[in-house]
């Protein structure tokens, strides 16, 4: 019984009912970024835009020890200097399930970006050694999988708008590549928190999504009800962060904010603090809402199976974050 479940849920996660066809396979590289690198590993300006087809495609590289797969979606007529999203699924997850399951193709056809959704080694993201999972067990660069990754596909993204979103484990890779690395303008979590350290974090735009019902990362910070004992298990998954408006007012102060100015409507607050350089923190709070994505597709299948929560009809999540991200670029790719 053990088994047919397990299998249940491995095709429920990573099945893609409702994606497009796939148009293309993108070459397996091995080297450094596919385009001459500047510092900061991305390629330089003016740098020759790497083979990328129309629509959906799929493509590898080998960091350290592992060959790293992805996905990638470029919208008809994006020719050169295009925004780029780093979609990063949850733990259990795949690049796959999370292209069909949070509707940025169809949001990068309206807005004119190119979506990049990497998959994790064992489905999970190395944040740090108590989470999560096979990728943090094994102390897997992801880092530098995403670092390079975002640096792979030449003069086809403008550099000042390169952004990370992601679900989850999703959402605390995000936070780690805000903390380790200065490419991302902006960064959008939902449903997660930062357990990893960040000594000294660069100023970036942060737009933050939680549900005030989240039982597996709990709005008000501490273990949630799938914590292990972290480091040392097999599948370490200790996750025991600050309260989320903490976390938020750390990086306000990170990014020297103002005072932050909040709107209700309905179940949704939103509390926004501008800040020099032309960036913003906000955290968008949902009452009531569990750990999930809002707006994102639902699966009743796999939620009852897994006590998952349904997503939220409050808000929309993935037009919320573009929107935010299109109003945000930065200066961090230096």
């Amino acid at each position: 019984m053990r088994a047919r479940v397990l299998v249940l849920v491995t095709l429920l996660l990573l099945g893609c009912a409702g994606c497009r066809p796939g148009r293309g396979t993108m070459p397996t590289t091995t080297g450094g970024p596919a385009t001459p690198a500047g510092s900061s590993g991305l390629p330089v300006p003016g740098g020759p835009a790497v083979s990328v087809p129309e629509g959906q495609s799929t493509g590898a590289l080998t960091v350290g020890d592992h060959q790293r797969t992805y996905r990638l979606y470029r919208p008809a007529g994006v020719t050169r200097a295009a925004p780029l999203v780093v979609v990063l699924h949850g733990a259990a997850g795949s690049g796959r399930q999370a292209e069909a399951a949070y509707g940025w193709d169809a949001e990068a056809d309206t807005g004119k970006f190119l979506v990049a959704y990497p998959d994790g080694v064992g489905h999970t993201w190395n944040v740090d050694p108590d989470c999560c999972g096979a990728a943090a067990r094994d102390d897997v660069d992801d880092v530098g999988f995403i670092t390079r990754l975002a640096g792979s596909f030449g003069s086809l993204v403008d550099r000042s708008r390169i952004f990370a979103t992601g679900i989850s484990n999703g959402a605390m890779m995000a936070y780690r590549l805000a903390c380790d690395t200065k490419i991302f303008a902006a960064i959008g979590p939902d449903s997660g928190t930062m357990i990893n350290d960040c000594a000294h974090p660069a100023p970036l735009s942060i737009i933050h999504i939680h549900g005030t019902a989240d039982g597996i990362i709990p709005y008000d910070g501490g273990p949630g009800r799938l914590d292990n004992a972290g480091a040392g298990a097999r599948l370490p998954a200790k996750i025991d962060g600050p309260p989320i408006p903490s976390l938020i007012a750390t990086w306000r102060r990170t990014d020297n904010c103002g005072t932050p100015h909040s709107t209700t409507a309905g179940l949704v607050t939103t509390s926004t603090a501008t800040c020099p350089g032309g960036r913003a923190v906000e955290l968008i709070t949902i009452a009531g809402a569990g750990h999930q994505w809002p707006g994102g597709r639902t699966a009743p299948a796999l939620q009852r199976l897994l006590h998952l929560d349904p997503p939220s009809t409050a808000l929309t999540a993935t037009p919320t974050i573009w929107t935010f991200f299109a109003a945000h670029p930065g200066t961090r790719a230096g």
